[in-house]
C-alpha cells in the first residue's frame, strides 16, 4: 500500500472510530464517510474499505461494516488476509492453462464488490432525496388542507349569519305587512306586492351582508 492509500485508510479509519465504539457496526455507508473526508469520489472509498478490511480493522456482518479495531496502520503491515499469490507469467511460446471454470478470481471479486458499493451509495442518495420531496409534498398537502378546512369553517359560520338575518328580516316584514292589513292601506297593498317587498328585502339582506 503507498503513502497515499495509507493516509486515505487512516482517515477513513478515524472518521468511522469518531462515529461508533469497537465491536459496534457502521450506520452510514462507506461513501458517505468518504465524502465526509475528502475523499473524491466512493470508488477511492471502497478501496480505503478494503485495505482496512484486509488488514483487520473492520469486518462484515450482517451486511454492515463494524469497527474491530481503531489503531492506526502503519506503513508497511501486511494484510491479516493476504491475496492469493499471483501465478507467474508462462515462458513465451507455452500455451497458458485457462482459468478453472466457475472459479472467480481475487480482481473479479474486488472489482464486484466495489460496483456493488458504488450501484449501493447511488441508490441510498435516491432514495433519500425522494424522501425529502415527498416529506415537503406531505407538508404543503397538509397546510393547504388545513387552510380548507379553515375557509370551510368560516364559510359555514357566514352563512349562519345570513340565514340569521333573512329570517329576522323576514318576520320584521310580515309584522309590518300584518299591520298594514288593518289600515286603509289594506285594500292597495296585495299579495303579489307583498311577495315583491319580501323578494327584494331578501336580495337586500344577501348584498348588505356581504
Amino acid at each position: 500500500m503507498n503513502e497515499e492509500s495509507l493516509r486515505r485508510a487512516n482517515a477513513f479509519l478515524e472518521a468511522v472510530a469518531r462515529q461508533v465504539q469497537v465491536g459496534d457496526t457502521l450506520a452510514v455507508t462507506p461513501a458517505e464517510i468518504g465524502k465526509d473526508i475528502g475523499l473524491p469520489d466512493p470508488l477511492a472509498a471502497a478501496r480505503a474499505v478494503r485495505a482496512l478490511l484486509a488488514r483487520k480493522r473492520l469486518e462484515v456482518a450482517d451486511g454492515q461494516y463494524r469497527l474491530l479495531d481503531a489503531r492506526a496502520v502503519e506503513p508497511g503491515e501486511p494484510e491479516a488476509i493476504p491475496r492469493p499469490p499471483r501465478k507467474k507469467a508462462a515462458p513465451r511460446g507455452r500455451r497458458t492453462r485457462a482459468a478453472e471454470p466457475g472459479r472467480p478470481t481475487y480482481s473479479e471479486v474486488g472489482r464486484v464488490a466495489i460496483e456493488r458499493l458504488i450501484e449501493t451509495s447511488r441508490d441510498v442518495g435516491t432514495l433519500r432525496g425522494n424522501l425529502r420531496v415527498l416529506r415537503e409534498e406531505t407538508r404543503v398537502s397538509r397546510e393547504a388542507r388545513e387552510e380548507a378546512e379553515r375557509r370551510s369553517q368560516a364559510l359555514a359560520s357566514r352563512v349562519r349569519d345570513l340565514e340569521a338575518k333573512l329570517e329576522m328580516a323576514e318576520t320584521n316584514l310580515r309584522t309590518i305587512l300584518a299591520a298594514a292589513r288593518g289600515t286603509a292601506k289594506a285594500d292597495t297593498v296585495g299579495d303579489a306586492e307583498m311577495d315583491a317587498i319580501l323578494a327584494v328585502l331578501k336580495g337586500g339582506g344577501d348584498s348588505s351582508s356581504g
